[in-house]
């Protein structure tokens, strides 16, 4: 293998993880949310996730923030990535939404990003990343397209349930933007353990003024906290925030577009739900629409 090939792997190696980790998200929230109201699951999820970050980072010796202003951009992100963002998320699920919904709603951050990247970045996109773009709202919408069409069938979507996923694209937008622009000079473990402590204050204080906070410790309920924890709080949120710190906001939040086509594979490989030939081909859809906005354009060698 050649030196350039072998880079450009090791470049999507790391996008590929942050993926596949995301994906996994909607399937903790299913398994853990019928044991606990889903303010008091995230934000006793955000509580052990500051708490073991901050131990790693102690263990680790990591750099501390060293400005006031890093601890505000650093609770600014984590009440709008983890608060906003999952905590939508978590609310319209246990409101009955199914996972297809809420991840067509969600998906739409890329293109959202997009606009505010331009007047607040200075990130400007180019036809073939636009191009992009629409290829993935489409892929996403071909493979959900059988599970929206059941959902809509089975039942009613409530209103505040929808309202909970626009809650979640706009503070997932918001959030990801501020991070882009504030976010690269903070340390990242100290950073992100602020951003959960933040998000956890939030989240218990509407648990507390909301919510019973009443948890049933089953088997079910202890594995879903353990993998989100480990798996998403731990291992997808700091990708995403290296990520960032690598790449423009649009190329980062257009890999989103995957994590839908991700869970119908998961579902396949896990429960034996064999995607249909349409939804393949929504998959491949994705997969090029992501390809157009992260993948450089080769640039014609020079003959001297």
């Amino acid at each position: 293998m050649t030196a350039p090939a072998r880079s450009r792997l090791q470049r999507l190696g790391a996008p590929a993880l942050f993926v596949l980790l995301w994906s996994t998200g909607f399937v903790g929230a299913q398994y853990g949310l019928p044991y606990a109201e889903p303010l008091t699951f995230l934000g006793l999820r955000m509580v052990i996730a500051a708490v073991l970050l901050a131990l790693i980072a102690v263990v680790a010796r990591a750099a501390v923030l060293s400005r006031p202003a890093q601890y505000g951009h650093a609770a600014v992100v984590g009440l709008l990535l983890h608060a906003g963002y999952l905590g939508g998320v978590f609310v319209a699920i246990s409101l009955g939404v199914p996972s297809p919904v809420s991840a067509v709603v969600v998906s739409l951050q890329p293109v959202l990003t997009v606009v505010l990247a331009g007047p607040v970045l200075g990130e400007r996109a180019t036809a073939r990343q636009w191009l992009g773009l629409a290829l993935g709202v489409a892929g996403v919408a071909v493979v959900v397209w059988p599970g929206l069409t059941a959902a809509a069938g089975a039942t009613s979507l409530s209103v505040a349930g929808v309202a909970a996923c626009l809650v979640a694209l706009a503070a997932g937008t918001a959030g990801t933007v501020h991070q882009k622009r504030f976010g690269g000079g903070i340390p990242l473990l100290w950073g992100t353990a602020v951003q959960y402590a933040a998000a956890a204050a939030v989240l218990l204080a509407g648990a507390l003024a909301t919510e019973r906070m009443t948890i049933r410790w089953t088997g079910d309920f202890v594995l879903a906290m353990v993998w989100l924890v480990l798996a998403l709080s731990l291992g997808a949120v700091l990708l995403l925030l290296v990520l960032l710190r690598r790449g423009t906001a649009a190329e980062v939040s257009s890999l989103l577009y995957l994590v839908p086509p991700a869970v119908a594979l998961e579902a396949w490989l896990l429960f034996g739900t064999v995607p249909s030939a349409v939804s393949l081909a929504g998959i491949a859809l994705t997969a090029l629409g992501v390809a157009l906005v992260v993948v450089p354009r080769r640039r014609p060698i020079a003959v001297e």
